[in-house]
């Protein structure tokens, strides 16, 4: 029976998720599909809420700036005659979306943007999963694959009468992920005729983009100005600067982090059996090791990763670099202000498990070794530092500790001994 025969079913099951009178695990023999069920997890988890809209859209000035920069703007006119034109009288919207799911442009019927204004569905707002929750272009951006969502299949209720089909859009020379195509109207948006009409118009949109590549042709890619993110809680990212000189930023999957991070741990290189061990002392095998490297290749472009072994063709900068650089230089303040939070937090790479715990452990031996009550407040602060047993009783011995400072320390103690039982 499938989900899009029994809209009244699906939207009762969405209600009893969202007021958690059922789980994820007991919807596998329901209508809803799995892809589904696990957007709604995430939405969920993310903290986005089902009764409210998305945030403000973001200025004038800075969607023009963002408009500008991006590398879909110059296909604008392409999409316009692919989707546009005919949208215009057909009740439908076109969107078109950056990589971390802002909405670049929204055209098409003019009494249907009027109505999906209601929603914040306009240029500059924020449509990615982890905001609006499951939606077409942002849990297509969050998957890197075409979806359509049909009415209460979404996780917010307020876009539960409309339906929508998305295709990502990647860069034809790296396969970075530039953005998605949206239509959005009613339900039949959602039909295999409009997701083959999308699809075709990101295909000749990506053939477009290698157009001009070819009257363009970019620099030759190097290291230098390449910076991998790692720390703390944001998706891993991939920065580099375009031929223009424009910066550029690529969302990570959390296994082409952990690689990046691997290899640049390991500069003398690692072989595919040794780098599947970092990655996963269990389960993981050397064809899919191989095959995660070629994609990363995609991403961040084939001329930083040397095969046979494995590693990076030049010193690759990283806020990890930065810390484990300022604690070699004996600065730990600098260690603390590029510290962002721990090693990629989700990785279960053993390897990068080993890597967090050391850099964590690193910067606060040194914060605790150098005895100032600055850096110490500073790290007792950052998320490893709360349960700092030790370090709050630093805190609240330090002759030097002010009264409040001390009855601060204090009562975090007992917070933290109550826990601990």
């Amino acid at each position: 029976m499938s989900t899009r025969a029994l809209p009244a079913k699906v939207r009762a099951i969405h209600d009893l998720f969202i007021e958690g009178q059922v789980d994820a695990a007991s919807l596998d023999s329901t209508p809803v599909r799995r892809v589904i069920v696990e957007s709604w997890q995430r939405s969920l988890a993310t903290g986005v809420d089902p009764d409210l809209g998305t945030r403000a859209a973001a200025a004038a000035a800075a969607l023009t700036e963002l408009r500008n920069a991006h590398p879909l703007a110059p296909t604008l006119p392409l999409i316009r005659r692919l989707l546009v034109e005919d949208a215009v009288d057909a009740g439908v919207l076109v969107a078109i979306t950056a990589a971390d799911g802002t909405l670049l442009w929204v055209e098409g019927d003019s009494g249907v943007r009027r109505k999906a204004e209601a929603m914040n569905f306009v240029p500059g707002s924020d449509w990615s999963e982890r905001t609006a929750g499951t939606n077409a272009p942002g849990t297509a951006l969050a998957l890197d694959r075409e979806l359509q969502i049909l009415g209460s299949e979404h996780f917010s209720r307020i876009v539960h009468p409309w339906s929508c089909t998305a295709v990502p859009v990647h860069d034809p020379a790296t396969g970075a992920l530039l953005g998605a195509i949206d239509l959005t109207g009613g339900s039949k948006v959602a039909s295999t005729q409009t997701l083959a009409l999308v699809r075709a118009t990101a295909v000749a949109v990506e053939n477009q983009l290698a157009l001009l590549r070819l009257t363009a042709p970019p620099a030759p890619a190097t290291a230098e100005g390449a910076r991998l993110t790692v720390l703390g809680a944001e998706r891993p990212r991939w920065h580099l600067a375009d031929a223009a000189g424009r910066p550029q930023s690529s969302v990570l999957t959390g296994r082409h982090a952990d690689i990046l991070v691997l290899l640049i741990r390991h500069p003398e290189g690692l072989s595919a059996d040794h780098l599947a061990m970092l990655l996963d002392d269990k389960d993981l095998d050397v064809v899919t090791v191989r095959a995660e490297v070629s994609r990363l290749r995609r991403v961040i472009g084939s001329t930083y990763i040397e095969s046979r072994p494995y590693r990076l063709m030049a010193p690759v900068a990283s806020d990890m670099g930065d810390v484990y650089d300022a604690l070699q230089a004996r600065n730990v303040s600098a260690a603390l202000d590029a510290y962002s939070g721990a090693l990629l937090p989700q990785s279960v790479s053993p390897a990068v498990a080993r890597l967090r715990t050391e850099l964590s452990a690193s910067l606060r031996e040194s914060v605790l070794a150098g005895g100032n009550l600055s850096l110490l407040r500073r790290w007792l602060a950052l998320p490893d530092g709360r349960d700092d047993r030790e370090g709050w009783r630093v805190l609240h011995d330090h002759a030097d500790a002010d009264p409040v400072a001390r009855a601060q320390a204090s009562g975090h103690l007992a917070g933290i001994d109550s826990e601990l039982g």
